[in-house]
């Protein structure tokens, strides 16, 4: 049996900040949750539907590990990614960070796992490895997936394996710091001005702003069962967001951003993501109830409450 020491849970939400909180703090580097969310540019939307889909999708974040390449390039980390084909050089890759004394990061598709209990396909979980055993593996998930868990070698196997929408093949990571811990505070405003203008000016108008506005005249037109229109809710609430759809986590974010950084612009975001995060939350709620045209509703107006804090950081 090989297990790191110093390896804990902190009772966080969403899985790739969990990740990267293992990983820094192994390196010296303690970030909150919301902080390391903010830095990695983490916040989006996106709206989803396709006939090959069991029910339109809703996105609050960034695509799977952008997150962690913004956050280790503006931070200036060393990220070390490797992906094959292989599941045995999977596997080596992996052992060996945790044989060299550190933790790795790993993408994978979540319904393998021995532990998750609801088995649906999310090809864009990660998680972080910290040992392992003849037959298991010891893993940091989120609070909501139970922490610090384990699941079985072959389990783990066909969880990197799987091929689908978000997948890698087989990504492993580690993050390392250079000799000077860097002063990550100094990033702070790129970050937010970064997330802010890609926000407003979305390649495509299922995104960002633009992406919310459509979501607010889809919604009401949705003939789902009630069973998917619960589901649905359930993850934008519960999923791994953080509440409200990581509304809830860059609110916190802009939070201890204005109590480091004196600009009248993030502590006019912060009060308008507050309004967001509890407008989503409510959304969330019309939804599982069947109420859509309320929710349409809600939405155009968190369309333009969003804009406006966008804009004002985007400054």
């Amino acid at each position: 049996m090989t297990i790191l020491n110093g390896i804990e849970p902190r009772g966080t939400h969403h899985c790739e900040t969990t990740t990267l909180g293992v990983l820094l703090r192994h390196e010296g580097l303690d970030l909150s949750e919301p902080m390391l969310f903010g830095l990695g540019s983490g916040l989006s939307f996106v709206y989803w539907e396709s006939r090959a889909m069991a029910f339109p999708f809703l996105g609050g974040r960034v695509k799977p590990f952008e997150l962690t390449r913004n956050l280790t390039a503006r931070l200036g980390l060393t990220l070390r990614v490797a992906e094959t084909t292989s599941r045995r050089k999977a596997w080596d890759n992996a052992a060996a960070s945790i044989d060299a004394g550190r933790p790795v990061g790993l993408q994978l598709d979540c319904h393998h796992l021995d532990y998750f209990t609801t088995k649906v396909h999310f090809g864009g979980h990660v998680v972080a490895m910290y040992g392992y055993d003849e037959h298991d593996v010891h893993l940091i998930d989120t609070a909501g997936q139970g922490g610090a868990v384990r699941t079985g070698r072959e389990s783990l196997a066909a969880a990197r394996a799987e091929r689908g929408p978000m997948t890698a093949r087989n990504r492993s990571f580690t993050i390392t710091l250079p000799e000077r811990v860097p002063r990550w505070q100094d990033q702070i405003v790129p970050a937010i001005r970064e997330c802010a203008r890609t926000f407003l000016t979305p390649p495509i108008g299922n995104l960002g702003c633009r992406g919310i506005d459509k979501a607010s005249l889809r919604i009401p037109k949705w003939r789902l069962p009630e069973e998917d229109l619960r589901r649905i809710a359930f993850l934008m609430e519960k999923g791994g967001t953080g509440g409200a759809l990581f509304r809830a986590l860059y609110r916190d974010f802009l939070g201890e951003c204005a109590e480091l950084v004196d600009d009248p612009a993030i502590s006019t975001a912060h009060t308008l993501f507050t309004e967001a995060a509890a407008g989503w939350t409510e959304v969330a709620a019309l939804v599982a109830e069947t109420r859509l045209a309320e929710a349409g509703a809600i939405l155009h107006e968190l369309s333009i409450v969003e804009k406006n804090a966008m804009m004002a950081l985007s400054q």
